[in-house]
């Protein structure tokens, strides 16, 4: 499909050590024959994430790489992505995980809703749970965590912290990047959230999320305690009239 670079999107993947899984995921968004580049974002990963992208780069001209001097973090990486895509006018910004848990066949619902919506958000809850291998603690803490982000935000969407979806590129225009503060799955609550007070329409479709085959979860108790007192902060910004 070929396709103006105004109506281009980029599909922004965030690595670290993620050698198991990047090329498959890079060809599979590559498969779904849409108008869509590829960035991954490595936190410098000891174990050859950063080469084996290069690799494909030789036989891929839609796919780039930007390398970081460590690991600094999801959030960080996705604004580095985002503030990369607008400077290049991308019109359609996607973020999407690396470890094979959000299925690149779920991107052209994205890319579409696109089309009338300005945030397509891949939901796990929406109808029912579709969440694949996850142990039962898990899955409460997370189904748990988007009521409790809905509750005190007013955010009208049932899974809040998805790490799948799709903006249009005026959101992130009208956001100031520079003043998200979250960088772990907070990070997800925080964009949807600023967007939505900022008056863009969200509309999120069912996706299937599976456990990641292979490598470790970056899930800490850390990004959790993050997620529980930032949507305080962001309800107590938007009062004030400050997001």
């Amino acid at each position: 499909m070929i396709a103006e670079k105004r109506e281009r999107g980029l599909v922004i993947i965030p690595t670290f050590n993620e050698a198991d899984n990047i090329q498959r995921v890079i060809r599979g968004v590559f498969d779904q024959a849409l108008p869509l580049d590829v960035l991954v974002v490595d936190d410098a990963s000891p174990d050859g994430t950063a080469d084996l992208v290069r690799s494909l780069m030789e036989e891929e001209e839609r796919l780039y790489l930007e390398t970081r001097p460590g690991k600094l973090g999801l959030g960080s990486a996705y604004i580095h992505g985002m503030s990369w895509a607008l400077e290049r006018d991308y019109q359609y910004i996607f973020e999407m995980d690396a470890d094979l848990s959000h299925d690149p066949k779920h991107l052209p619902d994205l890319f579409w809703v696109l089309k009338d919506h300005d945030i397509a958000l891949g939901s796990r809850y929406l109808n029912g749970v579709n969440v694949i291998n996850w142990p039962m603690s898990r899955l409460l803490l997370s189904w748990l965590a988007n009521i409790y982000a809905r509750t005190v935000t007013g955010l009208p969407v049932h899974d809040s912290t998805s790490g799948f979806k799709g903006f249009r590129r005026e959101v992130l225009e009208q956001i100031d990047l520079n003043r998200v503060r979250s960088d772990g799955y907070a990070f997800q609550i925080e964009m949807v959230y600023r967007a939505w007070k900022h008056g863009f329409r969200v509309r999120e479709i069912s996706i299937t999320f599976v456990e990641r085959r292979s490598g470790i979860s970056k899930m800490s108790k850390g990004v959790i305690w993050e997620a529980v007192w930032m949507v305080w902060y962001l309800r107590f910004m938007a009062l004030l009239g400050r997001l």
